[in-house]
């Protein structure tokens, strides 16, 4: 998955995420909802074949960069996690 930057100011940032549909896209966009500087964090996909997911996220003057980036990383570690849990349940 490719993240292209299309728009950044001070409290707003527009990617695509190339690579992607709904999959992180959709966790992603929850993962910045329970975010207390996240205002708004939200996407749409312009053509559900061939589009890519344009993400939009606002923030209340933090840096949204930094946030998508500490979201992610949040969602990394959940990952990481469940993956550990099913591995030793299946032992």
């Amino acid at each position: 998955m490719e993240i292209k930057i299309l728009e950044e100011k001070k409290n707003r940032l527009v990617f695509a995420l190339e690579g992607d549909t709904h999959t992180v896209t959709s966790a992603l966009r929850t993962e910045l909802a329970s975010d207390e500087h996240v205002k708004a964090a939200g996407y749409h996909i312009e053509h559900p074949l061939l589009g890519h997911p344009q993400f939009i996220v606002e923030t209340d003057g933090a840096n949204p960069r930094k946030t998508v980036v500490a979201a992610l990383k949040r969602l990394a570690k959940t990952a990481e996690k469940l993956s550990g849990d099913s591995e030793s349940e299946l032992k």
